[in-house]
C-alpha cells in the first residue's frame, strides 16, 4: 500500500487536556501509532467554546496534526477516534506533497515563534 500525506484536526476534551496535556497528546499519538502513521507535526491550535455541545462538552481544544499513513488505515483511524474518550471529533484531509510540506513548515514556524515570544528575555548581568 502507498503512503499518503494527511492533515487531521482532532477536537479534544479541553478539561482533560488542561489537567494532563502530555497524557492527552500521548492518547492521540497512540491512535496514530496503532494506525502505523508517521507523525510529522502536532500542535495545539485553538481552545474555546463549541457552537453546540458535543458529548456533553461545551468547550474543546483543536489539536492539529500532520502525518504519513497508508490509505487503508483511514477506517481504522476513524474507528479508534470514535472509541476514544479523549477525541470528541476529528476531520481528516489528504494533501498533495507540495501543500503538505508548506503546511508543515508554516505550523512549525508558528510554533517556534510562539515559543520564542513566551521565553523570558535574558537579564543582563550588572557589574
Amino acid at each position: 500500500m502507498s503512503q499518503h500525506l494527511y492533515e487531521c484536526m482532532f477536537l479534544l476534551d479541553s478539561g482533560r487536556y488542561a489537567t494532563d496535556p502530555q497524557g492527552t497528546e500521548a492518547a492521540v499519538r497512540e491512535i496514530l501509532d496503532r494506525c502505523e502513521a508517521e507523525l510529522v507535526a502536532m500542535v495545539p491550535w485553538q481552545e474555546g467554546k463549541l457552537a453546540y455541545p458535543i458529548e456533553n462538552q461545551r468547550k474543546g481544544l483543536h489539536l492539529l496534526t500532520y502525518f504519513r499513513m497508508d490509505g487503508g488505515q483511514v477506517d481504522e483511524l476513524a474507528r479508534l477516534c470514535r472509541l476514544s474518550e479523549t477525541v470528541l471529533r476529528h476531520l481528516l484531509l489528504q494533501h498533495p506533497p507540495k501543500l503538505f510540506d508548506a503546511m508543515v513548515q508554516a505550523v512549525t514556524q508558528h510554533t517556534e515563534q510562539q515559543t520564542e515570544e513566551a521565553a523570558p528575555e535574558p537579564v543582563a548581568a550588572e557589574k
